[in-house]
Protein backbone atom coordinates (compact mmCIF):
# COMPACT_ATOMS: atom_id res chain seq x y z
CA UNK A 1 0.00 0.00 0.00
CA UNK A 2 1.17 3.43 -0.89
CA UNK A 3 0.73 6.28 1.25
CA UNK A 4 1.01 9.90 0.69
CA UNK A 5 2.12 11.69 3.37
CA UNK A 6 3.48 15.88 4.24
CA UNK A 7 7.33 15.40 4.75
CA UNK A 8 7.23 18.06 7.09
CA UNK A 9 6.20 15.47 9.20
CA UNK A 10 8.47 13.04 8.33
CA UNK A 11 10.17 12.22 11.98
CA UNK A 12 6.84 11.94 13.50
CA UNK A 13 5.28 10.42 11.16
CA UNK A 14 8.01 7.63 10.46
CA UNK A 15 7.57 5.73 13.98
CA UNK A 16 3.56 5.73 14.03
CA UNK A 17 3.53 4.65 10.48
CA UNK A 18 6.43 1.39 11.14
CA UNK A 19 4.11 0.71 13.80
CA UNK A 20 0.94 0.61 12.26
CA UNK A 21 1.78 -0.22 8.39
CA UNK A 22 5.87 -1.31 8.26
CA UNK A 23 5.66 -2.87 5.31
CA UNK A 24 3.86 0.24 3.33
CA UNK A 25 5.19 2.61 0.79
CA UNK A 26 5.61 6.05 1.56
CA UNK A 27 5.75 8.89 -0.50
CA UNK A 28 6.35 12.42 0.66
CA UNK A 29 5.34 15.75 -0.67
CA UNK A 30 6.56 19.54 0.18
CA UNK A 31 4.81 22.47 1.55
CA UNK A 32 3.59 23.60 -1.93
CA UNK A 33 1.56 19.53 -1.97
CA UNK A 34 4.35 18.52 -4.93
CA UNK A 35 4.62 14.91 -4.28
CA UNK A 36 8.62 13.43 -4.96
CA UNK A 37 7.47 10.28 -6.70
CA UNK A 38 4.85 9.16 -8.75
CA UNK A 39 1.46 8.55 -6.74
CA UNK A 40 -1.43 7.25 -9.43
CA UNK A 41 -1.38 3.70 -7.09
CA UNK A 42 -1.48 5.92 -3.70
CA UNK A 43 -4.55 4.77 -1.56
CA UNK A 44 -4.50 7.42 1.03
CA UNK A 45 -3.43 10.79 1.65
CA UNK A 46 -2.83 12.60 4.91
CA UNK A 47 -3.63 16.49 3.91
CA UNK A 48 -1.25 19.12 5.73
CA UNK A 49 -2.56 22.50 5.25
CA UNK A 50 -2.35 23.32 2.07
CA UNK A 51 -4.56 25.34 -0.39
CA UNK A 52 -8.25 24.00 -1.97
CA UNK A 53 -6.55 24.05 -5.12
CA UNK A 54 -3.30 22.86 -4.00
CA UNK A 55 -5.25 19.89 -2.76
CA UNK A 56 -7.33 18.78 -6.17
CA UNK A 57 -4.42 19.28 -8.12
CA UNK A 58 -3.08 16.30 -5.87
CA UNK A 59 -6.16 14.08 -5.82
CA UNK A 60 -6.31 14.28 -9.62
CA UNK A 61 -2.94 12.85 -9.76
CA UNK A 62 -4.27 9.82 -7.88
CA UNK A 63 -6.93 7.60 -9.17
CA UNK A 64 -6.40 5.02 -6.95
CA UNK A 65 -7.06 7.27 -3.55
CA UNK A 66 -9.26 5.21 -0.74
CA UNK A 67 -8.98 7.80 1.75
CA UNK A 68 -8.38 11.06 2.63
CA UNK A 69 -7.68 12.17 6.30
CA UNK A 70 -8.35 15.94 7.03
CA UNK A 71 -5.94 17.65 10.20
CA UNK A 72 -8.59 19.24 11.79
CA UNK A 73 -12.49 19.02 12.25
CA UNK A 74 -13.89 21.55 9.74
CA UNK A 75 -13.91 19.92 6.02
CA UNK A 76 -15.48 22.90 4.29
CA UNK A 77 -11.84 23.22 2.36
CA UNK A 78 -11.52 19.49 1.88
CA UNK A 79 -14.72 19.11 0.07
CA UNK A 80 -13.36 20.06 -3.66
CA UNK A 81 -15.73 17.70 -6.35
CA UNK A 82 -12.53 15.53 -6.91
CA UNK A 83 -13.47 14.02 -3.47
CA UNK A 84 -17.40 14.60 -3.23
CA UNK A 85 -18.14 12.71 -6.41
CA UNK A 86 -15.71 10.28 -5.84
CA UNK A 87 -15.91 6.46 -3.76
CA UNK A 88 -13.20 8.53 -1.44
CA UNK A 89 -13.47 8.02 2.75
CA UNK A 90 -12.74 11.46 4.23
CA UNK A 91 -11.86 11.90 7.81
CA UNK A 92 -11.34 14.57 10.14
CA UNK A 93 -9.30 15.34 13.21
CA UNK A 94 -12.49 16.12 15.42
CA UNK A 95 -11.88 16.89 19.00
CA UNK A 96 -8.01 17.33 18.69
CA UNK A 97 -8.92 20.85 19.75
CA UNK A 98 -11.52 20.75 21.62
CA UNK A 99 -9.21 21.47 25.02
CA UNK A 100 -7.72 24.49 23.59
CA UNK A 101 -11.21 25.91 22.00
CA UNK A 102 -12.90 25.51 25.08
CA UNK A 103 -10.72 27.36 27.16
CA UNK A 104 -10.86 29.84 25.40
CA UNK A 105 -14.69 30.30 25.10
CA UNK A 106 -14.19 30.38 28.80
CA UNK A 107 -11.70 33.01 28.35
CA UNK A 108 -13.71 35.15 26.21
CA UNK A 109 -17.11 34.54 28.96
CA UNK A 110 -14.57 35.34 31.84
CA UNK A 111 -12.99 38.62 30.20
CA UNK A 112 -16.57 39.59 29.78
CA UNK A 113 -18.07 39.30 33.07
CA UNK A 114 -15.10 40.54 34.76
CA UNK A 115 -14.84 43.40 32.42
CA UNK A 116 -10.54 42.27 31.85
CA UNK A 117 -10.55 45.14 28.89
CA UNK A 118 -11.38 47.77 31.38
CA UNK A 119 -9.03 46.14 34.65
CA UNK A 120 -5.86 46.72 32.00
CA UNK A 121 -6.96 50.21 30.83
CA UNK A 122 -6.51 51.07 34.58
CA UNK A 123 -3.62 49.35 34.98
CA UNK A 124 -1.80 51.19 32.03
CA UNK A 125 -3.41 54.00 33.45
CA UNK A 126 -2.09 53.99 36.97
CA UNK A 127 -5.59 54.18 38.17
CA UNK A 128 -7.18 52.26 41.38
CA UNK A 129 -10.83 52.51 40.91
CA UNK A 130 -11.91 49.23 42.57
CA UNK A 131 -15.49 51.61 43.44
CA UNK A 132 -16.35 51.79 39.52
CA UNK A 133 -15.98 48.07 39.23
CA UNK A 134 -18.87 46.22 38.74
CA UNK A 135 -18.17 42.88 38.26
CA UNK A 136 -20.31 39.70 37.50
CA UNK A 137 -20.30 36.18 38.48
CA UNK A 138 -20.53 33.00 35.27
CA UNK A 139 -22.84 31.34 38.11
CA UNK A 140 -25.72 31.51 37.59
CA UNK A 141 -26.16 32.38 33.57
CA UNK A 142 -27.27 30.61 30.83
CA UNK A 143 -24.96 29.51 27.82
CA UNK A 144 -26.29 28.57 24.38
CA UNK A 145 -23.79 26.18 22.63
CA UNK A 146 -25.03 25.97 18.78
CA UNK A 147 -23.30 23.00 17.49
CA UNK A 148 -22.89 20.28 20.62
CA UNK A 149 -20.30 18.30 18.54
CA UNK A 150 -17.27 17.51 20.75
CA UNK A 151 -15.73 21.41 20.79
CA UNK A 152 -19.20 22.09 22.18
CA UNK A 153 -19.30 19.20 24.54
CA UNK A 154 -15.87 20.08 25.89
CA UNK A 155 -17.23 24.09 25.83
CA UNK A 156 -20.75 22.62 28.13
CA UNK A 157 -18.33 20.40 30.47
CA UNK A 158 -16.30 23.89 31.20
CA UNK A 159 -19.09 25.89 31.15
CA UNK A 160 -21.16 23.51 33.64
CA UNK A 161 -17.52 23.07 35.89
CA UNK A 162 -18.15 27.26 36.67
CA UNK A 163 -21.78 26.96 37.78
CA UNK A 164 -23.38 27.97 34.57
CA UNK A 165 -26.73 26.40 33.14
CA UNK A 166 -25.95 24.71 29.39
CA UNK A 167 -28.58 24.94 26.46
CA UNK A 168 -27.18 23.25 23.01
CA UNK A 169 -28.57 22.11 19.58
CA UNK A 170 -27.33 19.10 17.85
CA UNK A 171 -28.61 17.60 14.77
CA UNK A 172 -29.62 14.59 16.56
CA UNK A 173 -30.64 15.63 20.07
CA UNK A 174 -30.14 13.50 22.76
CA UNK A 175 -29.13 13.73 26.59
CA UNK A 176 -25.47 14.88 26.97
CA UNK A 177 -23.06 15.50 30.38
CA UNK A 178 -23.03 19.04 31.43
CA UNK A 179 -26.26 20.13 29.00
CA UNK A 180 -29.28 20.56 31.09
CA UNK A 181 -31.59 21.30 27.62
CA UNK A 182 -30.57 19.59 24.20
CA UNK A 183 -33.09 21.06 21.70
CA UNK A 184 -32.16 20.32 17.75
CA UNK A 185 -30.54 22.04 15.07
CA UNK A 186 -33.83 23.82 13.80
CA UNK A 187 -35.07 25.04 17.33
CA UNK A 188 -32.35 26.76 18.94
CA UNK A 189 -33.48 30.24 17.89
CA UNK A 190 -36.34 29.63 20.25
CA UNK A 191 -33.79 29.56 23.32
CA UNK A 192 -32.41 33.14 21.96
CA UNK A 193 -34.54 35.51 24.54
CA UNK A 194 -33.10 33.45 27.75
CA UNK A 195 -29.57 33.09 26.88
CA UNK A 196 -26.58 35.00 28.48
CA UNK A 197 -24.23 33.79 26.20
CA UNK A 198 -24.53 32.31 22.65
CA UNK A 199 -21.84 30.33 21.54
CA UNK A 200 -21.49 29.24 17.96
CA UNK A 201 -19.71 25.52 17.33
CA UNK A 202 -21.32 25.12 14.41
CA UNK A 203 -19.18 23.56 11.11
CA UNK A 204 -19.69 25.23 8.14
CA UNK A 205 -21.95 24.04 5.64
CA UNK A 206 -24.34 24.88 3.07
CA UNK A 207 -27.30 25.51 5.66
CA UNK A 208 -25.25 27.19 8.38
CA UNK A 209 -23.63 29.46 6.02
CA UNK A 210 -24.84 33.07 6.86
CA UNK A 211 -27.63 31.39 9.78
CA UNK A 212 -26.79 33.95 12.53
CA UNK A 213 -28.18 37.16 10.99
CA UNK A 214 -30.29 40.10 11.80
CA UNK A 215 -33.25 38.29 12.76
CA UNK A 216 -30.96 36.16 15.73
CA UNK A 217 -29.27 38.78 16.85
CA UNK A 218 -32.91 40.78 17.43
CA UNK A 219 -34.23 37.86 19.47
CA UNK A 220 -30.81 38.07 22.05
CA UNK A 221 -30.97 40.07 24.92
CA UNK A 222 -29.63 43.30 25.40
CA UNK A 223 -27.17 42.14 28.07
CA UNK A 224 -26.18 38.76 25.78
CA UNK A 225 -22.60 38.00 24.91
CA UNK A 226 -22.02 36.29 21.22
CA UNK A 227 -18.94 34.01 21.06
CA UNK A 228 -17.93 32.91 17.65
CA UNK A 229 -14.94 30.23 17.38
CA UNK A 230 -16.59 28.29 14.27
CA UNK A 231 -16.27 30.15 11.26
CA UNK A 232 -17.32 33.86 10.12
CA UNK A 233 -18.95 32.81 7.30
CA UNK A 234 -21.72 31.59 9.67
CA UNK A 235 -22.49 35.17 10.82
CA UNK A 236 -23.52 37.75 8.89
CA UNK A 237 -20.98 40.03 9.99
CA UNK A 238 -23.08 43.56 8.93
CA UNK A 239 -26.16 42.52 10.83
CA UNK A 240 -23.75 41.93 13.79
CA UNK A 241 -21.09 45.13 13.99
CA UNK A 242 -24.80 46.89 13.59
CA UNK A 243 -26.26 45.38 16.40
CA UNK A 244 -22.89 45.81 18.40
CA UNK A 245 -22.48 49.81 17.64
CA UNK A 246 -25.72 50.06 18.53
CA UNK A 247 -25.58 48.29 21.60
CA UNK A 248 -28.32 45.73 21.09
CA UNK A 249 -26.52 43.36 22.47
CA UNK A 250 -23.66 43.57 24.87
CA UNK A 251 -20.86 42.32 23.14
CA UNK A 252 -18.77 39.57 20.84
CA UNK A 253 -15.77 37.62 21.49
CA UNK A 254 -14.98 36.81 17.98
CA UNK A 255 -12.10 34.37 17.16
CA UNK A 256 -12.96 33.78 13.50
CA UNK A 257 -13.98 36.03 10.54
CA UNK A 258 -15.90 36.28 7.16
CA UNK A 259 -12.12 37.30 5.85
CA UNK A 260 -8.89 36.50 7.54
CA UNK A 261 -6.96 38.12 8.14
CA UNK A 262 -9.30 40.31 9.55
CA UNK A 263 -8.56 43.77 7.05
CA UNK A 264 -7.06 46.32 9.25
CA UNK A 265 -10.09 48.63 8.35
CA UNK A 266 -12.76 46.42 9.37
CA UNK A 267 -15.35 47.99 11.80
CA UNK A 268 -14.43 44.84 14.52
CA UNK A 269 -10.78 46.18 15.45
CA UNK A 270 -12.69 49.65 16.99
CA UNK A 271 -15.66 48.30 18.59
CA UNK A 272 -15.16 48.69 22.76
CA UNK A 273 -17.27 45.99 23.20
CA UNK A 274 -15.74 43.57 21.03
CA UNK A 275 -12.68 40.51 22.08
CA UNK A 276 -11.50 40.34 18.46
CA UNK A 277 -8.53 37.25 18.43
CA UNK A 278 -7.15 35.80 15.28
CA UNK A 279 -8.46 32.52 14.76
CA UNK A 280 -5.83 31.08 17.23
CA UNK A 281 -8.33 29.11 19.51
CA UNK A 282 -7.41 26.03 18.46
CA UNK A 283 -3.90 26.81 19.33
CA UNK A 284 -1.47 24.15 21.48
CA UNK A 285 1.82 22.37 21.46
CA UNK A 286 -0.08 19.02 21.67
CA UNK A 287 -2.46 19.50 18.06
CA UNK A 288 0.09 17.95 16.39
CA UNK A 289 0.05 14.94 18.09
CA UNK A 290 -3.44 14.47 18.72
CA UNK A 291 -4.07 15.00 14.76
CA UNK A 292 -1.54 12.40 14.39
CA UNK A 293 -2.18 9.82 16.78
CA UNK A 294 -5.98 9.62 15.02
CA UNK A 295 -4.56 9.28 11.57
CA UNK A 296 -2.75 5.99 12.69
CA UNK A 297 -5.25 4.66 14.27
CA UNK A 298 -7.64 4.79 11.27
CA UNK A 299 -4.67 4.08 9.28
CA UNK A 300 -4.62 0.82 11.32
CA UNK A 301 -8.69 0.08 10.93
CA UNK A 302 -8.39 1.09 7.48
CA UNK A 303 -5.51 -1.49 6.83
CA UNK A 304 -7.71 -4.22 9.03
CA UNK A 305 -11.00 -2.90 6.72
CA UNK A 306 -12.59 -2.13 10.93
CA UNK A 307 -14.75 0.81 11.28
CA UNK A 308 -12.99 3.96 11.30
CA UNK A 309 -13.28 7.30 13.75
CA UNK A 310 -14.50 10.77 12.75
CA UNK A 311 -16.04 10.01 9.10
CA UNK A 312 -17.30 12.76 7.89
CA UNK A 313 -20.03 12.82 5.96
CA UNK A 314 -19.87 14.32 2.75
CA UNK A 315 -23.23 15.48 1.92
CA UNK A 316 -24.03 16.91 5.20
CA UNK A 317 -20.42 18.30 5.49
CA UNK A 318 -19.20 17.56 8.38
Amino acid sequence: MKLVLPGLLRDELLPRIEAVAPQATIVWYDQHGEPEAPIADAEVLLRWFFTPEQLARLVRQMPALRWLHIPRAGVDGSLIPEIVERDIIVTNSAGVHAIPISEFVMLFALSHVKQAARLHQLQAAHQWREQDMQLRELAGTTMLIIGLGQIGQAIAARASAFGMRVWGSRRNPRPMPGVERVVGEGEWRSLLPEADFVVIAAPLTPLTRGMFGRAELALMKPDAYLINIARGEIVDEAALIAALRDRRIAGAGLDVFAQEPLPPDSPFWELPNVFVTPHISWSSPHIRARTLDIFARNLRAFLQNEPMINVVDKQAGY
